[in-house]
């Protein structure tokens, strides 16, 4: 363990297709209840426990994690805690203008921003909103003034929906102090009708870039980084590569996901997970806790990615749990 993925909302104010389609998330979807949420108290808990045991690095998630009410004050007393040194976080970028500053202040060190498209009607297709490229780009920009760097921007690509926007939002990003990667189109949760000729592998996004503006290959900062990276041989800067269908990365994963309402997931693509909001409302303390992350963790065998590799195509009605709830 090394990186933990904390979703502290299920609610998100987009309806991407890909990951909370509205045809499933619409006006009667049962959201969690704030009861059935872990407080920002049992949140610590279970990060002061992970820290005694590897875990440096922390991300809040979501949903939209900015949607969560005084998610600053989160970050300050994740900032407190021995051993973490690192907290980012991932959103979509509507809410982060008006937020950034008070985030950096309160300890966070990085955002990661989606952003599927500059191309408005592009971006209205992989939203399914009414949504302001210029607003996104503005979150992006207050984020870097605020020093929440480097800023990456994430971009999923989906065939036929989003693909021809590819260099132009390469082209957008480049000589900029942002990071760009392309995401491959994951069969992520049961809900977003994947097929697997809707994913736009990495090498070919590559190749196209390349075309353009060749690339050289740059080592990866830590062990366990989802992305490949490369620089532009210019000097135009740095993309990167997030190839989990057609490369990839299970056996040097670090990463555990913590649902808003304390399920400790060990795969972005598990069945199930195992329920830390019990045993952090129950007698025990901290000593009851750390043993049950250390069972969860030793038991481990998730490995969703590379048996997809191994076969033709994801099996029909596979359960998965839905990245909205578990986080990215």
């Amino acid at each position: 363990m090394r990186d933990l993925r904390i979703s502290v909302t299920d609610r998100c104010n987009l309806r991407c297709p890909y990951c909370m389609p509205r045809e499933v998330f619409g006006e009667g979807f049962r959201f969690l209840a704030r009861e059935e949420l872990l407080s920002f108290e049992e949140i610590t808990r279970v990060v002061e426990a992970m820290a005694g045991h590897g875990v440096a690095k922390v991300r809040l998630t979501g949903g939209e994690p900015l949607l969560r009410r005084d998610i600053e004050r989160l970050v300050e007393m994740l900032a407190g805690v021995t051993g973490i040194s690192d907290i980012a976080l991932t959103t979509n970028g509507l809410l982060l203008a008006r937020s950034a500053q008070r985030l950096r202040d309160a300890g966070l060190n990085r955002v990661t921003v989606s952003l599927d498209a500059l191309d408005p009607a592009a971006l209205r297709s992989m939203s399914d909103a009414a949504v302001s490229p210029e607003r996104i780009l503005e979150g992006i920009h207050a984020a870097s003034d605020a020093g929440l760097t480097p800023v990456k921007v994430n971009m999923v690509v989906r065939r036929g929906q989003n693909d021809h926007c590819v260099i132009g939002m390469a082209e957008h990003f480049r000589h900029r102090p942002e990071i760009l990667r392309f995401i491959e189109y994951m069969d992520v949760g049961s809900t977003n009708g994947w097929r697997a000729e809707e994913v736009v592998p990495a090498g070919e996004i590559l190749a196209a870039i390349e075309a353009r503006w060749p690339l050289e290959p740059m080592p990866p900062v830590r062990e366990g980084e989802v992305a490949t990276r490369y620089r532009y041989r210019d000097g135009g800067g740095e993309i990167g590569m997030i190839h989990s269908v057609t490369d990839p990365f299970c056996g040097s994963c670090t990463r555990a996901r913590l649902s808003a309402d304390g399920q400790l997931f060990t795969c972005l693509f598990a069945h199930a997970g195992h329920d830390l909001r019990a045993v952090l409302r129950s007698a025990g303390g901290a000593e009851k806790l750390e043993r049950r992350l250390l069972e969860i963790w030793a038991g481990r065998s998730d490995r969703y990615s590379a048996e997809r590799a191994g076969r033709a195509a994801a099996q029909p009605g596979e359960p998965k749990i839905e990245m909205s709830y578990i986080g990215g």
